[in-house]
């Protein structure tokens, strides 16, 4: 895992990449990893991090590294 990741040229942290994912604000983040696996919109890379959006709810979210592309799996 890794604190800080390089998202469209800029530093983000676990916390701001679970927002971006997200949309709105969040509880907590983990770390942000590596997907392994490139992003349908562009082929760039996407990182993946899991976050809590309330107290009830775990998320993993999924961002490429280049593009505007995000998806969330809350695991249903």
């Amino acid at each position: 895992m890794t604190d800080n990741r390089v998202v469209q040229g800029r530093m983000v942290t676990p916390g701001k990449l679970a927002r971006i994912v997200e949309g709105d604000e969040i509880l907590e983040a983990d770390g942000i990893e590596s997907a392994d696996r490139t992003c349908p919109e562009c082929g760039g890379d996407v990182l993946t991090v899991g976050y809590m959006p309330d107290v009830t709810a775990y998320r993993r979210g999924y961002k490429c590294q280049d593009c505007d592309w995000a998806t969330v799996d809350d695991g249903q």
